[in-house]
């Protein structure tokens, strides 16, 4: 009895080391641009991931999103943008048509990455990550829509999930962001 119980709790320790292992910081995505972007370069800052598209009801996002990096850039707070097409085909662009229409359209400056997918067969390793507590370790949640947001704290932990209808300037938002 005593043996299983030790196997028991090995095996436990053994599946908590693995989630922390391939935790938000073992991600390498790629950006917009086609270049590697690790997720590790992001260690000490607390980071948004949204997934967005362009031609969505919730676009108008990008410019509060945009209003929140260029205000918290500078407090160790990043927003990272995956442009995805699993919503009505409501982002249908190429990489550079969609980076394009960011930066003309909102002035983004925020890093956009390259377009994944965020549900279904063909989900992006990070936003199986994101969605399925046995991975992350906190929560379970599927993406609704475009411009769903996951806050990550500065220690690559998933904190929180913001629906697609809140905009990401909610004081639930800038209260995590400034600490309070």
């Amino acid at each position: 009895m005593k043996i299983s119980s030790v196997i028991f709790l090995l095996a436990v320790s053994f599946t908590a080391a693995n989630a922390q292992t391939s935790g938000f910081y073992s991600f390498v995505v790629t950006d917009i641009d086609g270049n590697e972007f690790p997720l590790s370069k992001l260690k000490g800052k607390k980071v948004m991931v949204v997934n967005t598209a362009s031609k969505c009801g919730f676009t108008p996002q990008y410019e509060d999103l945009e209003a929140l990096y260029e205000k918290y850039k500078d407090k160790n707070f990043v927003i990272i943008g995956f442009p995805a097409n699993n919503f009505m085909g409501q982002e249908p662009g190429t990489n550079q048509e969609i980076k394009e229409f960011c930066t003309t359209r909102f002035n983004v400056t925020f890093p956009m990455m390259a377009k994944i997918s965020v549900k279904g067969k063909d989900m992006h390793p990070l936003y199986q990550w994101l969605t399925q507590k046995s991975k992350n370790g906190v929560m379970d949640s599927d993406v609704k829509w475009n411009f769903q947001k996951y806050l990550i704290d500065e220690n690559g932990n998933l904190v929180d999930m913001i629906p697609p209808k809140d905009k990401p300037n909610t004081d639930k938002v800038i209260k995590w962001i400034e600490g309070k």
